[in-house]
């Protein structure tokens, strides 16, 4: 028998699974960690427009998280590590065992990219330069190698700088630290602990954690949605789990926001009763970085909460919709706009230059002074000293 999921009550449902139904509370340390083991990973991506993505994704989940404490975990604690999922991201270190298996299948992939770049005839030369100089001087920086001359390939990176990525992205080296945003190279040995290191995990066990596990952090799934939450399984792999296991995950039907066709998905033993009695979020606005774990499928927020968003960052100004960097605003359960907004820290000032409203959300004053809350709380996180409001920026939907 397949069980329907109501919209609402998926939408509660997968909040409360990234941590967004107002139940957390001061997030310090330990918290920290755990809730970044419940999300399994949080992206990192360069763009500071308010804030760098992954404190921007912690702060929308708890009181009182401090970017201190999340360095602290990644390099003191060593319990968080730096790799890649879709895109580079900040990962319990408690999975390293798991990511050995990307770390194979990389090898393969990026040598030959290397080679179409740089010439096969340097790639174990300058592969192996990188790793003495590392193994007998300690951490690095791409920079200390700025005497190289810069290749064509990999973003016109020297060849050094593409030999620190191949071994990062292959699992030979390690982010130990960041300058700035700038990455610090060293030793996986020197990095990831012994603990972590010493575990082996075959290729069928590794698959069914990489399933299993995006599963239970998305609540309910199709094919694709499973194997692409962790960016480390084929589809052909992940219908093969299913296949397997097909007696022991439970067939629903979730319903979309616009009273379409339900979309056929697979869940875990107890997601349909966790989907049921997922709690009410609070009725307070939240400004979500674009990169938020709601929202980072962008086609699964828009089929569960009818929102269509696209980052216009490489999109030429003249053809954008809305603006550059424009973050997603949710009110309870529920998407109401999109905000343009940026720290001027030369301005001291968290500058609002837009905010639309969803078709169908009507302009209140209730709205409005959410809305100017989370704008303080924002404010206060970026250390900036006002919030400046551009005329007009209020736009209807």
């Amino acid at each position: 028998m397949t069980t329907t999921i109501p919209n609402r009550q998926a939408r509660r449902h997968l909040m409360a699974l990234t941590g967004l139904d107002g139940r957390a509370g001061p997030m310090r340390r330990r918290e920290l960690a755990r809730a970044i083991d419940g999300l399994g990973f949080v992206q990192v991506d360069s763009v500071n427009v308010l804030e760098r993505a992954h404190h921007h994704i912690l702060f929308s989940r708890g009181a009182g998280y401090r970017r201190a404490d999340l360095s602290a975990l990644v390099e003191k604690d060593r319990s968080l590590f730096e790799n890649w999922t879709h895109d580079a991201s900040i990962i319990p270190s408690a999975f390293f065992p798991y990511w050995r298996h990307r770390f194979a299948r990389e090898k393969a992939r990026l040598r030959e990219r290397w080679k179409a770049h740089f010439g096969a005839e340097h790639f174990d030369d300058d592969i192996d330069r990188v790793l003495d100089r590392i193994a007998r001087d300690g951490p690095v920086m791409a920079r200390d190698f700025e005497g190289d001359k810069p290749g064509g390939g990999w973003w016109a990176w020297h060849p050094s700088k593409a030999a620190l990525e191949y071994l990062w992205r292959t699992g030979e080296l390690s982010i130990t630290r960041r300058e700035g945003f700038q990455k610090v190279y060293d030793l996986t040995e020197r990095v990831i602990p012994q603990v972590h290191r010493e575990v082996e995990v075959d290729r069928d066990a590794f698959v069914d954690w990489a399933c299993r596990e995006a599963l239970k952090r998305l609540g309910f799934a199709t094919r694709g949605e499973i194997a692409a939450f962790w960016a480390l399984l084929t589809p052909a792999e992940v219908d093969a789990w299913i296949a397997a296991n097909r007696d022991a995950l439970v067939p629903v039907r979730v319903e979309t926001v616009d009273d379409g066709k339900p979309r056929a998905s697979l869940a875990l033993p107890g997601a349909v009763e966790a989907a049921r009695d997922a709690p009410e979020p609070p009725d307070r606005v939240r400004i979500l970085s674009p990169f938020d774990p709601l929202m980072r499928d962008r086609a699964r927020a828009e089929r569960l909460f009818g929102f269509s968003y696209r980052i216009e960052i490489f999109v030429p100004e003249a053809k954008r919709r809305y603006g550059y960097y424009v973050y997603p605003v949710l009110r309870g359960d529920a998407t109401v706009g999109r905000i343009d907004v940026k720290a001027e820290r030369e301005r001291d000032a968290l500058a609002v230059r837009a905010f639309w409203l969803e078709p169908g959300v009507r302009p209140s004053k209730m709205l409005t002074a959410k809305l100017e809350a989370e704008l303080e709380r924002l404010r206060r996180f970026a250390g900036v000293g006002r919030v400046a409001f551009a005329d007009g920026w209020l736009k209807p939907g």
